[in-house]
């Protein structure tokens, strides 16, 4: 019946959003992959693997890593729940590895991945930072930030917190503006450019788009000169 409304209106092109939880596609839209011109946005998509427009997530976590220790962090950690970093195939924690590559060993710090799981009780958490002693953290979280102050963290003071996904509701912390609107608009223009060279179906060479991030600096990472 989906289809049917489709070619009934004309329509020829399909902007696919909102894959937070699977990044496989439904296989009862099959028939609409193969008759239409599709871009996904946010994620690379699987069964099938579609063109896509999304943030450069790798590059996001190296960018944070360089700006935290450009500041004069020493001990950086990732903090992002293991469903999320999978749904974009490690691309989180792939850019964290690669960062920490230069760094000591001494000075790699494991992620935390159990983030879900901890919404409802810290203790895991926390007894993972006072184990391994991060000076500060990348989250997409902001609670994590709570879960910092609720334990006597005060941040920056004792430790950095960086977001990485930058948003309006705290626009004066420290983070990564990944232009989420900019990724619209390049999936908007990925479409009409399939559309005016009549490339309908499933891609057998599929296009991504990859958004880079920008650093914005903010209140919950030290400032001035960088500690020693």
């Amino acid at each position: 019946r989906f289809n049917r409304i489709l070619k009934a209106r004309g329509i020829r092109g399909v902007l696919i959003v909102g894959l937070m939880k699977e990044n496989r596609l439904p296989e009862r839209f099959t028939a609409t992959w193969a008759e239409q011109a599709c871009v996904v946005t946010g994620v690379r998509t699987r069964n099938p693997t579609l063109s896509f427009v999304c943030s450069d997530h790798h590059a996001l976590v190296i960018e944070a890593v360089e700006q935290a220790l450009r500041l004069g962090y020493k001990r950086p950690a990732l903090v992002v729940d293991e469903h999320i970093d999978n749904l974009v195939e490690g691309r989180f924690s792939a850019g964290m590895w690669r960062a920490q590559a230069a760094l000591p060993a001494s000075r790699r710090v494991p992620g935390f991945y159990a983030v879900e799981k901890s919404r409802g009780d810290q203790t895991a958490f926390h007894a993972w930072r006072e184990r391994h002693r991060p000076d500060v953290i990348l989250s997409l979280y902001s609670y994590v930030h709570e879960w910092l102050s609720g334990a006597g963290q005060r941040v920056p003071e004792d430790i950095g917190f960086i977001q990485l996904e930058h948003r309006a509701s705290h626009a004066e912390w420290a983070g990564l503006d990944q232009h989420n609107d900019q990724t619209g608009e390049a999936a908007v223009d990925m479409l009409i450019g399939m559309l005016h060279n009549q490339e309908f179906g499933v891609p057998s060479h599929p296009r991504a788009t990859l958004i880079g991030p920008s650093w914005v600096d903010g209140v919950t990472v030290r400032q001035g000169v960088p500690a020693p």
